[in-house]
């Protein structure tokens, strides 16, 4: 198979179910509807693929250490994956530059992390989580659906979070009061 980065949009990365290896990453060769092979695929769970602004790199979610995680590999061609999330973690985003990765962690808080790249272009080295704010995104580990869009420069967030009703009965406060 060529292996070429899919700088230019051609490949369209989506989930196909198998009963032996579950849920798994496939890509789909827009200019060969015909063309479709696993990007992805192993006896776990995986999701939420996502392609790096370069397209060379691609970020996804994996159960295979026991709860969801977030991993970064090369999508076509040599290199290994590399564990970005030490805690949980699922919704994986890419900054526009490709030098970070957002996720939403097992505490419902969103983190980002920056992400290096081997001079060889084999090697994705993250940095140290940064945790940033509560999402109240409800439960987003197993979603298929993407509940959160980063802005290019990564500094703002659009997020469909949940609402919640309260029932909480108003506070009275006495001022002044004296015992008789």
């Amino acid at each position: 198979m060529h292996e070429r980065p899919a700088a230019d949009g051609r490949f369209l990365l989506y989930v196909e179910q198998a009963p032996k290896t579950g849920s798994d990453i496939w890509a789909l060769d827009l200019n060969e509807p015909q063309k479709q092979f696993p990007v992805v695929q192993t006896e776990f769970e995986e999701n939420n693929g996502q392609f790096s602004p370069i397209r060379k790199w691609l970020a996804y979610e994996s159960n295979e250490s026991g709860r969801n995680e977030i991993y970064v590999q090369p999508f076509h061609g040599p290199g290994r994956k590399t564990q970005v999330s030490l805690k949980g973690g699922s919704q994986v985003r890419w900054r526009r530059d490709g030098q970070a990765l957002f996720y939403i962690a097992l505490d419902d808080r969103l983190t980002e992390v920056p992400i290096r790249f081997a001079e060889n272009g084999q090697k994705a080295e993250p940095g140290p989580a940064v945790s940033l704010f509560i999402t109240h995104l409800g439960p987003a580990v197993g979603q298929e659906l993407q509940q959160y869009a980063v802005s290019p420069n990564g500094d703002r967030f659009l997020m469909n979070v949940v609402r919640q009703e309260t029932s909480v009965a108003p506070i009275t406060v006495i001022l002044n009061w004296k015992p008789r």
